[in-house]
C-alpha cells in the first residue's frame, strides 16, 4: 500500500473524530431551548461521549488483535457516521443521547487504534504523524464549529440537520479504510505481516498512572472549552453567531501549535517546556476570560495552550512505548482513564451554572485544575521511561 494512501486514511479517520461533539457547542442555547433541558442535562451531550471514550477504549485493544487496526477502525468509522446521521431524527432527548452514545463508542475505538496505526506504519515517524493526526482532528472540530450556525441557517432553522451533516466525513472515509483493511487482511493470510501479539493494559505502571492523570486534567479542561466557552460569550452579551466565530477562532489558532508542538519536543526533548508553557497559555486564556478582557483576545492564548498539549497527551503513550502493540494498550488505558475524568469537566460546569446562573465564574475552576496540571506535568518530566 503507498504511503500517501496511509497517510491520507489517516487524515480522513483523524477529521471524523470531533465534529459529533464540537458542533454541539454553537447550537446548545438553541437545543436547551427546543427540548426543553436543564444545563446539566445538556452538557450530556457532550460529556457522554468522552465518558464513552473512556469506558470503551480498552475494547479496542481486543478488536485490533481480532480485525486489524484497519478493520476496527472500520467499524469505529460505522459507528460515528450512524450516530451522527441519527441526529437528523432526534425529536427527543434520550434520542438525542443516544446519538452521542453511539458517535461516542466509535470515537472511543477509533482513538487508541489511530494511536497504534501510527506506531505500526511509522515507527520513526511519531511526531510528524502524530501532528498530522492531531491537526486533522483540530481541522474537523474548527470546520463544524464554524459551519453549525451556518448550516443550520441553511436547513431552514434546523438544528438537528446541522448536527447530521457531520456523518458525511465518516461515509468519505470508510471506502478508503474498507481498501485498507482488505489489504492488511490479505497481507495477515499470506503470512505477509506478523500477527497481533497480546499486550495487555499496563495496570501496574505508575508512570502509566501518571500519564493517565495528565490526559483526564487536559482533557476535563478542553471539552469544558469545547463545551461551554460559545455558551460563556453568549452571557456576555453576544450574538450566537458571534460567540460561534470566536470559538471558531479558537480551534483555528490551536492548529499551527498542533502541528508544530510535537516536532518541537521531539526535536529538543524538552518535554516540560512545551507542556508547562501550554498549560500557562491556557492559564492566561481563562483568566482573561472571567476578568472580561475581550473573548477575542481571550480565546488566543487558550488556543496556543490547547492546542500544543492535545498532541503531546496522544505522542507521550506512544513515544514511550517500543511497538504497535505496546502502544495500543498504553493509549487504550491513558485514553480510558483520561477521558472517564475528563468528562467531569464539562458536567461540573453544568451542575454550577444550573445552581448559580454564572458560566464565567465557573471557569476559575478550570483555572485550579491547570495549576493541578502543572504539577503532574513537572511529575512526567524530560526523561523517557522504559515501560514496566
Amino acid at each position: 500500500m503507498k504511503l500517501f494512501y496511509i497517510v491520507l486514511a489517516l487524515i480522513l479517520a483523524s477529521v471524523n473524530l470531533r465534529p459529533p461533539i464540537t458542533s454541539i457547542s454553537p447550537l446548545m442555547s438553541t437545543i436547551t431551548y427546543d427540548l426543553g433541558i436543564s444545563g446539566i442535562t445538556a452538557s450530556l451531550l457532550t460529556t457522554l461521549p468522552v465518558l464513552c471514550m473512556g469506558i470503551f477504549a480498552p475494547f479496542s485493544v481486543r478488536l485490533s488483535r481480532k480485525w486489524g487496526n484497519e478493520g476496527a477502525i472500520v467499524l469505529a468509522l460505522i459507528l460515528i457516521g450512524l450516530g451522527t446521521g441519527l441526529r437528523w431524527f432526534a425529536g427527543t432527548t434520550p434520542l438525542m443521547m443516544f446519538t452521542s452514545f453511539l458517535s461516542g463508542v466509535g470515537i472511543a475505538l477509533a482513538g487508541p487504534l489511530l494511536s497504534s496505526f501510527i506506531k505500526q506504519y511509522f515507527p520513526d515517524r511519531v511526531a510528524a504523524m502524530v501532528g498530522i493526526y492531531s491537526t486533522a482532528m483540530v481541522t474537523g472540530a474548527s470546520i463544524s464549529v464554524g459551519l453549525s450556525v451556518p448550516l443550520q441557517h441553511t436547513l431552514g432553522g434546523s438544528w438537528r440537520g446541522s448536527l447530521a451533516v457531520w456523518a458525511l466525513p465518516a461515509a468519505i472515509a470508510l471506502p478508503v479504510w474498507l481498501r485498507l483493511a482488505w489489504s492488511a487482511h490479505t497481507d495477515r493470510q499470506s503470512g505477509a505481516t506478523k500477527s497481533v501479539l497480546h499486550t495487555p493494559l499496563p495496570v501496574r505502571s505508575r508512570r502509566a498512572w501518571l500519564l493517565t492523570l495528565f490526559f483526564g486534567l487536559m482533557a476535563a479542561i478542553f471539552y469544558s472549552l469545547t463545551a461551554w466557552l460559545a455558551p460563556a460569550i453568549q452571557s456576555q452579551g453576544y450574538s450566537q453567531e458571534t460567540a460561534g466565530n470566536i470559538q471558531t477562532l479558537f480551534t483555528l489558532i490551536s492548529l499551527p501549535s498542533t502541528l508544530f508542538i510535537p516536532m518541537l519536543v521531539h526535536r529538543y526533548q524538552r518535554r516540560v517546556f512545551w507542556l508547562v508553557g501550554c498549560a500557562l497559555m491556557e492559564l492566561t486564556g481563562v483568566l482573561m476570560l472571567n476578568l472580561s478582557i475581550s473573548p477575542w483576545l481571550a480565546v488566543i492564548p487558550l488556543g496556543i495552550g490547547a492546542g500544543g498539549l492535545f498532541p503531546i497527551a496522544l505522542m507521550l503513550p506512544i513515544d514511550e512505548t517500543s511497538n504497535a502493540e505496546e502502544a495500543s494498550s498504553w493509549s487504550a488505558m491513558t485514553q480510558s482513564g483520561g477521558y472517564i475524568l475528563g468528562a467531569l469537566g464539562p458536567l461540573a460546569i453544568g451542575w454550577y451554572y444550573d445552581a448559580t446562573g454564572s458560566l464565567v465564574q465557573a471557569f476559575y475552576g478550570l483555572a485550579g485544575i491547570i495549576v493541578l496540571q502543572v504539577i503532574v506535568q513537572l511529575a512526567i518530566g524530560n526523561k523517557k521511561s522504559s515501560p514496566e
